[in-house]
């Protein structure tokens, strides 16, 4: 693959909604770094974190998050979501003025947005990412009008990138998948994850637990898993999902905690684990699936998509999915023992081709400059 004949200037931005979409940038900075581009990267708070842990290098702009408050119910979670849609609006916008500065000061070439629906701009290529086409809501009225309007804003950039294989073997169903897709032009990139691909050890001998998603969710989950581990005398590693945090947990010696851990790190302790237990969110699911490790997920209450997406694993047994209230680590590891895991076969190497095409789009833009 050439090199582009300058290095093109590109921004890259994930949503503060959980950890997931900033993990997922992770291997689209490494391809963008590997092409010969420079990257900014974009965010605050925990995203910040993270990616900065990962690419200590890299220049770092802040920018304000949705910052979306959440609720300690399902219910909740999704009346509090409707609240919030004017907050939500008035985020895009102010998200629309920073780009605008960031273009002008920075000289940026082009802009990839993972779900942040107002990182579009007219002078510079702008990629949306993101595996939500179809938005799940508890009525197709609901999902119809939401996906509606979440097209019109992702029909203002220029193109979209979408984290799941191209044909009929899938990982996110109808969700990557719907009858109608944007009208601008769309790639499926394959699965974005930022470990290997090698396949795992049989015979790992801990526990993993993945905590990972909003608050007050993620402390709730915590405070059940620890309840139950009270009980359970193998080895376990919990990774709490708290970059940047200090505080500690008063465990059993059997347990072993780490506020969070680097990508290496981590890919390591799931390498070793015998099992995994995490909640659905497409990213941790993603990276489940690259290193074909068997897992117990936990869809995140009245969060539609996970909801679905639990239900769909389960049907093509990617993953033994269970809700939260039914939750009972005994039950579970039985029940994994013996559940019928498939490993995901869908092709997995679209977004090497979708950063060279990227970057031949900047390389004739400015050669029509010239």
């Amino acid at each position: 693959m050439n090199r582009p004949i300058a290095s093109p200037k590109i921004l890259v931005a994930p949503l503060d909604w959980g950890l997931g979409h900033a993990t997922r940038c992770v291997p689209v900075v490494r391809e963008l770094l590997r092409q010969g581009c420079t990257v900014l990267l974009a965010g605050e708070s925990k995203q910040k974190a993270l990616l900065q842990q990962e690419f200590p290098h890299l220049p770092f702009l802040e920018l304000p998050g949705y910052r979306i408050e959440y609720a300690s119910s399902g219910w909740g979670l999704a009346a509090k979501i409707v609240a919030q849609i004017p907050k939500l609006l008035s985020a895009m916008k102010d998200e629309q003025e920073w780009l605008k500065k960031v273009v002008e000061e920075e000289k940026i070439d082009a802009v990839i947005s993972d779900n942040r629906y107002g990182l579009y701009h007219a002078d510079v290529h702008a990629v949306f990412v993101t595996h939500q086409l179809r938005i799940k809501a508890p009525v197709k009225l609901a999902e119809d009008f939401l996906q509606e309007m979440a097209y019109s804003y992702i029909n203002k950039f220029d193109e979209c990138w979408v984290p799941d294989a191209e044909g009929n073997e899938v990982l996110a169903g109808e969700l990557s998948h719907p009858e109608e897709l944007p009208s601008i032009p769309l790639r499926y990139v394959g699965t974005l994850s930022r470990f290997g691909n090698a396949q795992m050890p049989e015979n790992g001998k801990s526990l993993l637990i993945l905590l990972s998603g909003p608050e007050p969710q993620r402390t709730l989950l915590e405070e059940s898993l620890l309840d139950e581990l009270k009980e359970y005398e193998q080895p376990v590693v919990l990774v709490r999902g708290l970059p940047g945090e200090a505080g500690e947990l008063n465990v059993p010696e059997n347990v072993s905690v780490y506020n969070h851990l680097p990508a290496a790190e981590l890919e390591e302790k799931i390498r070793n684990a015998s099992l995994v237990i995490a909640r659905c969110g497409y990213s941790t699911v993603m990276d489940l699936t690259v290193l074909k490790k068997r897992s117990i997920l936990i869809p995140t209450p009245g969060q539609t998509e996970q909801e679905y997406l639990a239900g769909y694993l389960m049907k093509r047994s990617f993953a033994f999915c269970v809700a939260q209230k039914k939750f009972r680590l005994k039950n579970a590891l039985a029940l994994a023992e013996n559940f019928p895991y498939q490993s995901f076969e869908g092709k997995s190497n679209g977004l090497q081709a979708a950063v060279h095409a990227l970057i031949r789009r900047i390389e004739s833009k400015e050669k029509s400059n010239l």
